[in-house]
């Protein structure tokens, strides 16, 4: 079969043989696959990587010099199952299957590993046991993003937010319009984004975003503190002191009426904001930009070190938490989801390329005025990347903080 492997940052498209599920596998017949960002900076630094992975007890991550074929986030039909399977999912269905692979003793990254070859290939082996059936007829195209959209929906899940609390996304990259998408459809009333590129924001705004903004002429947390988040100490104390002076009036000891207001929800709005770009420095300036008490959820991998100044987190009682991938049943409450029309992602594909196409389709991502999601179809003989929806200049209509 034709594939696309990765060697010492070469891309190129090379003839492999075909891959044969051994016990538990299925070989199923790649339809279309996203090309992630994780993808593009592994291309460069996955041995970087790799030596923090083997740090985490890991040793079989991607190294420059072996032949990786990438991807990740894909969908295909059931072309073969190995021994052992339970063939539940009829031969021919179309199918997605979270990223892991079980060889032996060991359980490798499909698409991060020598070892699990990815969907940049006309084939790939899956896990049965990872492998769910396409409901509902859904297009191979929107069931490839079902990985991606899970990575999302775990963060918007772990920062529990209500439909009244403020969030912040920070980068409206394919992970930036994930979370966008998946907060409108949690029925969160005010998402910001924020973005220096107006493609960028225009496709936020595509996604479902209240208001977007142009960080080098506004802050994206202005809006947080207009909705009632406090943005300075001495916010913070004189709510405090005014609080106490104010309950000291009730008939009842003031501790009895704190309890009672703590209790149904009384006091500050606590943003929560979504740092999705993974750029050392972003987080710091979350940091320093975010209102008090705000809940900072990492999604943004940044793979090499970043420095941050704790007393000003401290200072603000800020709660970072970091998140990564998703569980097996987030994976498929997604899948439904898509199925079910909840949620539609198409606005962020932005491009359609063929195995021979994938290089260039690395190169027009760098362009964030230009591409934000590009499928990759192996069937097709594209080697420049279709248009599938051009994103246009921002328009004046596009609300900004400014």
């Amino acid at each position: 079969m034709r594939a696309v492997a990765c060697t010492n940052a070469e891309l190129s498209v090379v003839d492999v043989p075909d891959p044969v599920p051994g016990p538990g596998q299925v070989r199923i017949e790649v339809l279309r696959c996203g090309i992630c960002g994780s993808d593009l900076h592994a291309r460069h630094g996955c041995d970087q990587w790799a030596d923090m992975t083997e740090r985490l007890g890991y040793h079989r991550f991607a190294r420059s010099d072996q032949p990786i074929v990438f991807g990740h986030e894909f969908s295909g039909r059931v072309a073969e199952y190995g021994q052992g399977c339970r063939r539940e999912i009829p031969t021919g269905t179309a199918v997605v299957a979270l990223p892991i692979l079980r060889s032996g003793t060991d359980i490798d990254s499909i698409g991060l590993s020598v070892h699990a070859p990815g969907a940049y290939a006309e084939q790939v082996l899956v896990q049965e046991s990872m492998t769910l059936a396409v409901p509902n007829g859904l297009s191979s195209e929107l069931a490839a993003l079902t990985e991606p959209m899970a990575v999302a929906w775990h963060a918007v899940r772990r920062g529990q937010l209500k439909k009244r609390t403020p969030a912040v996304v920070i980068g409206c990259g394919p992970v930036g319009l994930a979370v966008i998408l998946l907060l409108k459809t949690k029925g969160v009333r005010t998402v910001v984004a924020s973005d220096y590129s107006a493609g960028r924001r225009q496709l936020a705004r595509a996604c479902g975003a209240d208001i977007v903004v142009d960080p080098a002429h506004g802050s994206p947390y202005e809006p947080a503190g207009a909705a009632g988040a406090l943005t300075s100490m001495p916010a913070a104390l004189e709510l405090i002191m005014d609080t106490r002076e104010k309950l000291q009036r009730l008939p009842v000891a003031w501790w009895h009426a704190w309890r009672l207001a703590e209790a149904a929800g009384a006091g500050p709005k606590q943003p929560v904001i979504f740092e999705c770009v993974g750029v050392p420095g972003v987080l710091e300036s979350v940091i320093h930009g975010a209102p008090l008490l705000s809940r900072v959820v990492v999604v943004g991998v940044c793979v090499g070190e970043d420095r941050i100044t704790p007393f000003m987190a401290i200072s603000k009682e800020i709660e970072l938490r970091f998140v990564l991938g998703y569980t097996p049943l987030e994976f498929r409450d997604t899948l439904q989801m898509l199925a079910q029309g909840e949620v539609d992602p198409s606005p962020m594909v932005t491009g359609t390329v063929g195995l021979d196409g994938v290089e260039g389709a690395f190169a027009a991502l760098g362009d964030p005025d230009r591409h934000a999601k590009i499928l990759v179809d192996p069937a097709s003989p594209s080697t420049e990347p279709l248009v599938v929806r051009a994103i246009a200049a921002e328009s004046a209509g596009v609300r900004q903080a400014t």
